[in-house]
């Protein structure tokens, strides 16, 4: 980094950042946050101890806790999952305040809204609602078909009924991409491919938001639901490795002991 820190980089950048308005012109913007990113980035090569290899040479090897099963079988018994249990999980989770996920979403992504949003496992809709409502093309995704026609006939958006497995995704289309809750899903050994493809699905230099329950690097079912439960170092590993800069991450629900926040939140830009 020459003769300024890492921490003094990043410092500038963050103020250079909140001087700065979409009024004054998104270049200048996109500027400061390309400094601030690549400050981001140094910081994590540093502190995780090597700028050259941040990721172990060979695959991380995610620990079972049940019989392997094929993908047809996960796929199909967590959306069966689901699907029996659509109108408990409306009711369940109408109320749940994600505010900071969304926010965390928006105020990286770069350029004048409203912005092109894929809420990447929208579920029953509710997030999906939100984001039609300050005013961006929001559009849904679930592979559970109770949900994607819950989506559509609560949130009156765009829901396409895709199996996280098997995605058929347009090029370069979102400026933005909503994974709360949904990512943890998918089996650790189809990871790699699924973020290569939501990395394709962004538009230059858009951003990827997403929130998983972690763990310490452990998959299987969990109450009729096939999960993969990844700690912060192996999480940021897969994500790096699809060519995602990490931006901010962070634990929920706040103001807790760590103990007592199941959630990880990360924010993630495409890098070009």
């Amino acid at each position: 980094m020459g003769r300024f820190s890492v921490e003094t980089l990043k410092r500038t950048a963050g103020r250079v950042v909140s001087s700065l308005s979409f009024t004054v012109g998104s270049a200048n913007f996109a500027l400061a946050l390309a400094v601030r990113d690549a400050a981001n980035l140094a910081d994590w090569k540093r502190t995780s101890g090597s700028a050259k290899q941040p990721c172990p040479a060979t695959p991380i090897r995610m620990r079972m806790n049940d019989t392997e099963y094929n993908l047809d079988e996960i796929s199909g018994l967590t959306l069966a999952y689901y699907n029996q249990r659509a109108e408990d999980f409306r009711a369940g989770t109408r109320d749940h305040d994600v505010s900071q996920n969304i926010d965390a979403l928006l105020r990286h992504i770069v350029g004048q809204p409203p912005f092109t949003i894929l809420d990447f496992g929208c579920g029953p809709g509710r997030d999906l609602a939100t984001f039609s409502r300050l005013g961006h093309c929001a559009i849904g995704l679930d592979g559970a078909e109770s949900f994607a026609h819950m989506a559509r006939t609560d949130a009156g958006c765009e829901v396409w009924h895709q199996d996280f497995l098997r995605l058929e995704l347009p090029d370069e289309h979102f400026d933005g991409i909503f994974a709360n809750a949904s990512l943890f899903h998918i089996p650790s050994r189809e990871l790699p491919r699924i973020l290569c493809q939501l990395h394709a699905t962004l538009k230059s230099g858009g951003v990827l938001f997403c929130s998983n329950p972690h763990g310490p690097n452990v998959e299987g079912w969990n109450g009729g639901r096939y999960g993969a439960y990844h700690d912060l170092e192996t999480w940021r590993c897969r994500l790096t490795e699809a060519g995602f800069i990490e931006l901010e991450h962070y634990y929920r629900p706040t103001g807790l002991p760590r103990e007592q926040q199941p959630w990880l939140a990360s924010v993630w830009r495409k890098a070009d």
